[in-house]
């Protein structure tokens, strides 16, 4: 297993790391621990693109009509009068 130090961490972020594992019932150490693992764990997965994100939120609402692919088309403002 690998070591580190961390040095010069601020006191008040050592007292609410305590905090913290205590109220999780862990060690400083064990808590400091799975904040690691979890840090690098939303890493290695890969995060969807933006349109793909879009279409797993609305999913669950049965969007039923296709969606025009707006590849390279600039912006263009509302219009609520349609």
């Amino acid at each position: 297993m690998a070591q580190f130090t961390v040095r010069n961490l601020e006191e008040d972020v050592k007292q609410r790391l305590k905090k913290r594992a205590i109220r999780h019932g862990t060690s400083l150490e064990d808590e400091v621990r799975q904040i690691l693992r979890n840090a690098v764990k939303d890493e290695v997965r890969a995060k969807a693109g933006l349109g793909s994100r879009i279409s797993a939120r609305f999913a669950v609402d049965s969007l039923t009509s296709e969606l025009p692919e707006l590849h390279g088309e600039g912006a263009k403002p509302a219009d609520f009068n349609a």
